[in-house]
C-alpha cells in the first residue's frame, strides 16, 4: 500500500479544506505565481529555516539545489558554492547547463528532505496543490519524489484538476499514489452579484495573480473595461515588487506587467527573466517567457530586445532536443533583421545545430564550418576592439569543435591555442574569465584526443584551480587519470566531485566501473544501485548490476534486477540474455534456450547470446547450430580468441579435427588468448590427424605456458 495520495478535483468544483489533514508544508504549484519551482520553492521557504537552525551542514551541502528553487533563501543560508558559470555576467556567459540539470537538482532536494526528516525524528507530510498547472520543473520534481521518497521519511499528497500532466508524472502517480477524489464544494455561479460584489470579485481575480478558477471572479474580471483591468494589474505588480521576492519576477509580476499599461517595463521584465532562466537551465519556462515576451513587442520599435528574446526561444528549443524548430526560428529572425550581432549569434547557433544538436543522420559538419567561417568574417569587421577579439576567439572555439568532428584534432588544437593566446594578449585579465577557463578545458580535451595526456592533465589541473566548484572538471580529470593508469587519483576525483555536486548518476556509474577494476565489488554494487535509485531507466547500469550480483552468487538479486530492467525496457536483448544465463545457472536449460532465442530475435548479432546458445545446443549434440551461432558471432568479433576456441571445440566434438585445428591456430595469434588451453586442445587435433610430432610439441609448449599445471580446460568459454 503506497503512502502517497493523488487527489483529483472534479471540474466545476472548489476544494473544501474542512476535511484536510495537517501537513508540515503545503504549496500551491500554479506556475503563474512564481514560474519554475513555484511549488518546491514554497515548500523550501517553509522548511529550510528550521533545517538551517537544526542542521546547518545539511543545508550547506544542498545549498545549490535549494537556492536554485528558492533564491530568496540566499539571505538566510548564504550564496553556496560558486562557479565561474554562476558568477559570469550575462554578456560573458558562454556555458549553458544541460536540460537534465533540473533532474539533478530534484534528486538533491529529495536527499535534503530525507536528511531533514531524519533529524526531526518523524516523517514529513507534504501537500502540493494545482499540480496540473505547475511548471515542468515542479512536475518533474514530483515525478521523482513520488518514486524515491522513503515512506517512513516523506509522504506526499498531490492535488490536480483537469489540465494535462507531463507523462512522467502521470506514470509516477499511477504507480506510487492512491487515487482518490478531493473533498469539494460546488462553485457558485454568482449571476445576481451587484456592482460592488462584481468589483470585489474582479479584484479578487487580479489578486489571485490570474490563477483563480472561480467562475464569478473570472466573469467579473472579463467585464472590466481595458483601462481598469490595466490599472489593477499595474497596482498589483507594484505591490508584489515591493515584497522583494525574486521568484515573483518569474511568475506573477510578469503576468501583471503583461496585462498592465507599461509595455516597455513589461518588455524589460521579460528580457531580465529570460536571462535568468537561461542561466539556470529552466528551458521549458524559458520557452514560455520568451515567447510571451516577444508577443508583447513590436520588432520594428525595438529590434534588439525582440531578437534577443527570440534567440532565447531557439536556445531552449535546441537544448530540449527540438533542433528543427530552432533552425526554423533562427531563419525567421535572420530574415527579419540585418543587425550584425544577431547574425553572429545565430550563425554560431546554426553551426552548433549541425555539429552537435541534430541527430547523427542530419549532422552536416561542412555546413557548420561554413556558418562559422561566415561568422568569423563578420566578427573581424566589428568596430569595438574588445567585442571583435572576443567574438573571433569564441567562434574559433566553435570551429575547433567542428574540426574535431571532422577528424582534424591538430587544427582544433591550433584554433583553441591561438584563441587563448589572443584573449590573454588583447583583453584585460578580469574580462571573460569563464571563457578563458573554457578554452583551457577545451585545449585539454584536444590534447587527450591527440594522446598528449600529460599536457591534457596540466590543463585540467589549471581549470580546477580556476574553477574548483565545477564538478564536471573532476569527472574529466578522473577519466584522464584512469587512462594514464592513476586509478587511486581517478577514484579520488570521482569521490571529490560527488561530495559537492547535485546527484550526478554518470559520476557514480563511472566510479562503479573503476571500483570494479580495483576489485572493490561491494563499492561497485553500491554505486550501480544508487545510479538506478536515481534513474531506473539506465539500462547499462541495470545490466552491469545484474551481472555483478550473479558473479557474487546472488542469483535472486540478479534476477530481480533483470526483471525490473525488463519492466522498463520490455524485450531488451541483453536483459533477456542475462535472464537466460541465470536460468542456465539454475539448470533450467529449456528456459535458458527460450531466453537466448528471444534475445537473438530482438538483436540477431548479440554475441553473448550467440555464444551461450551455442554452448547450450552443443550439450544436445546440435553441432550444426552451435557452429552457425559461433560463426555469426565471429563475423562481429573476429579478433575474439574465446569465440575461436569455442568454435574449435565444437568442431572437435563433431570430429572435424582439421577445422578445429585451424580455429585453435587462429586463436593463438590473438592477444588475450589462453595459450596453454589452446595448445592442449590443438595437440589433440594433431594426434587425431596423424601428426604425433606436432602433438608432442604442443603439449610441451602448453607445459611452459602461464596456466597452472594440470588445469582442465573449460569446454566452452563465454566471451
Amino acid at each position: 500500500m503506497t503512502s502517497h495520495t493523488w487527489r483529483v478535483q472534479p471540474e466545476g468544483t472548489a476544494h473544501d479544506d474542512r476535511y484536510d489533514d495537517r501537513y508540515d508544508a503545503r504549496a500551491d504549484c500554479h506556475r503563474r505565481l512564481r514560474g519554475p519551482y513555484t511549488g518546491l520553492g514554497t515548500l523550501l521557504r517553509a522548511l529550510v529555516p528550521d533545517a538551517h537552525r537544526a542542521r546547518p551542514e545539511l543545508v550547506a551541502h544542498h545549498a545549490v539545489e535549494i537556492l536554485s528553487a528558492a533564491p530568496e533563501l540566499k539571505d538566510l543560508i548564504g550564496a553556496g558554492p560558486q562557479t565561474l558559470t554562476s558568477l559570469a555576467v550575462p554578456n560573458e556567459r558562454t556555458r549553458l547547463y544541460p536540460a537534465k540539470r533540473t533532474r539533478r537538482l530534484a534528486h538533491g532536494i529529495i536527499e535534503f528532505l530525507h536528511g531533514h526528516a531524519r533529524g526531526r525524528g518523524h516523517a514529513l507530510a507534504l501537500r502540493f496543490d494545482r499540480v496540473d498547472e505547475a511548471d515542468h520543473t515542479d512536475q518533474e520534481f514530483l515525478s521523482i519524489l513520488l518514486r524515491r521518497a522513503l515512506p517512513d521519511l516523506v509522504t506526499v499528497t498531490v492535488h490536480t484538476g483537469g489540465a494535462d500532466l507531463i507523462p512522467e508524472l502521470t506514470t509516477a502517480l499511477a504507480a506510487h499514489a492512491t487515487h482518490t477524489l478531493a473533498h469539494t464544494l460546488a462553485r457558485q455561479p454568482g449571476e445576481h452579484e451587484d456592482l460592488t460584489d462584481r468589483h470585489k470579485s474582479a479584484l479578487a481575480y487580479v489578486e489571485s495573480d490570474g490563477t483563480s478558477h472561480d467562475p464569478a471572479e473570472q466573469a467579473a474580471y472579463r467585464r472590466l473595461d481595458a483601462a481598469e483591468r490595466a490599472r489593477l494589474h499595474d497596482r498589483r505588480a507594484a505591490e508584489l515588487r515591493r515584497g522583494g521576492d525574486w521568484s515573483l519576477c518569474l511568475g506573477a509580476i510578469l503576468y501583471h506587467l503583461e496585462h498592465g499599461s507599461d509595455r516597455e517595463a513589461a518588455a524589460d521584465a521579460f528580457l531580465e527573466a529570460a536571462e535568468y532562466l537561461v542561466s539556470m537551465g529552466f528551458y521549458h519556462a524559458l520557452l514560455d517567457v520568451a515567447g510571451r515576451g516577444t508577443a508583447l513587442m513590436d520588432p520594428a520599435e525595438d529590434p534588439r530586445k525582440y531578437w534577443m528574446l527570440g534567440t532565447k526561444v531557439t536556445t531552449a528549443l535546441s537544448i530540449l532536443g527540438r533542433p528543427e524548430e530552432a533552425e526554423r526560428r533562427y531563419i525567421e529572425l535572420r530574415a527579419m533583421f540585418d543587425q550584425p550581432m544577431l547574425h553572429i549569434f545565430s550563425g554560431y547557433a546554426l553551426a552548433m545545430l549541425y555539429t552537435r544538436y541534430y541527430p547523427a543522420e542530419h549532422k552536416d559538419h561542412q555546413l557548420a564550418k561554413a556558418h562559422l567561417n561566415n561568422v568569423l568574417a563578420m566578427a573581424s569587421l566589428l568596430p569595438d576592439h574588445d567585442q571583435r577579439v572576443f567574438q573571433s576567439v569564441f567562434n574559433r572555439n566553435g570551429l575547433a569543435l567542428v574540426e574535431l568532428q571532422l577528424g582534424n584534432p591538430a587544427e582544433a588544437l591550433r584554433l583553441v591555442s591561438t584563441g587563448l593566446a589572443d584573449i590573454d594578449r588583447e583583453l584585460p585579465a578580469e574580462k571573460h574569465r569563464l571563457h578563458r577557463s573554457v578554452l583551457v578545458h577545451n585545449r585539454g580535451r584536444v590534447y587527450t584526443v591527440l594522446g598528449r595526456l600529460e599536457e591534457a592533465l596540466a590543463d585540467i589541473d589549471t581549470v580546477i584551480e580556476l574553477d574548483p566548484n565545477y564538478p564536471d572538471y573532476y569527472f574529466d580529470r578522473a577519466d584522464l587519470r584512469r587512462r594514464m593508469g592513476d586509478l587511486p587519483g581517478a577514484l579520488a576525483d570521482y569521490s571529490e566531485s560527488i561530495t559537492f555536486a547535485a546527484p550526478f548518476w554518470e559520476m557514480h556509474y563511472n566510479r562503479a566501473d573503476l571500483r570494479l577494476e580495483l576489485g572493490d565489488l561491494a563499492g561497485a554494487i553500491a554505486d550501480l544501485s544508487y545510479v538506478l535509485d536515481l534513474e531506473p531507466d539506465e539500462l547499462d547500469a541495470r545490466i552491469n548490476l545484474a551481472s555483478l550480483l550473479r558473479e557474487q552468487g546472488d542469483a535472486a538479486g540478479s534476477l530481480t534486477q533483470v526483471e525490473e530492467g525488463l519492466r522498463h525496457h520490455p524485450g531488451d536483448a541483453r536483459l533477456l540474455c542475462a535472464r537466460g544465463l541465470l536460468a542456465l545457472d539454475a539448470g533450467a536449460d529449456q528456459e535458458a534456450l527460450r531466453d537466448f532465442d528471444l534475445a537473438l530475435t530482438a538483436e540477431p548479432d548479440l554475441v553473448s547470446a550467440l555464444a551461450n546458445r551455442a554452448a547450450l545446443v552443443l550439450e544436445t549434440g546440435d553441432h550444426r547450430t552451435a557452429v552457425a551461432d559461433l560463426t555469426r558471432a565471429l563475423t562481429i568479433e573476429a579478433d575474439n580468441p574465446d569465440l575461436l576456441y569455442n568454435r574449435g571445440y565444437v568442431h572437435q566434438s563433431a570430429g572435424d579435427w582439421e577445422s578445429a585445428r585451424r580455429d585453435y591456430t587462429a586463436a593463438l595469434l590473438l592477444p588475450g588468448a589462453d595459450r596453454a588451453d589452446l595448445l592442449r586442445q590443438r595437440a589433440e587435433c594433431h594426434l587425431a590427424l596423424g601428426d604425433p610430432t606436432a602433438h608432442q610439441a604442443d603439449l610441451a609448449a602448453a607445459e611452459s605456458a602461464a596456466s597452472p599445471p594440470n588445469e582442465v580446460a573449460d569446454p566452452v568459454r563465454v566471451p
